[in-house]
């Protein structure tokens, strides 16, 4: 058996100036972890360990986003000055926690648990054919293996009384 030797050489990872610009430029775009990494031209472990290892990389990314944030939530505020209702909302929804009233009328006099029954019971028995075959108020479980099922090792599987 021979061995043969994979030449391996470890890159080496620092917070380069063109580095954190790239951390910056795919942070600002809305990427967030593996994909900022590779948009950044580093792979992910190698990101973490950046980070990890330097502050000023996850500075870069922080910085990114939050400048991403900002050109957008200006876009967006500018929209609603000039009038745009859609973008008036998003921002009463998103930033200020808005939701429009929702009124609900509901009156309960009185409630018979019986006559519920009865209703979801005709409801069932007309998208159902619901034929009763044994009474199951005295607790009692149905018999499965009954004359009136087909047995498991039928090959037709249909009953016999039919």
């Amino acid at each position: 058996m021979t061995f043969h030797s994979i030449p391996f050489t470890p890159r080496r990872v620092e917070a380069t100036e063109q580095r954190l610009e790239a951390i910056y430029a795919a942070a600002k775009l809305g990427l967030k972890g593996d994909s900022l990494a590779l948009a950044a031209g580093l792979l992910p472990i190698e990101f973490a360990r950046l980070c990890e290892l330097d502050p000023i990389a996850d500075m870069a990314a922080r910085k990114g986003k939050a400048d991403g944030e900002l050109t957008h939530a200006r876009k967006l505020a500018q929209a609603s000055e000039d009038g745009d209702a859609k973008a008036s909302l998003a921002i009463l929804q998103h930033v200020h926690g808005w939701s429009a009233k929702q009124e609900i009328s509901l009156t309960v006099d009185n409630i018979s648990i019986s006559e519920v029954l009865d209703a979801a019971r005709a409801r069932a028995a007309n998208v159902i054919d619901i034929t009763p075959r044994e009474s199951l108020d005295d607790g009692a479980t149905t018999n499965l293996l009954s004359s009136r099922r087909a047995p498991a090792y039928a090959g037709d599987m249909v009953s016999r009384d039919s």
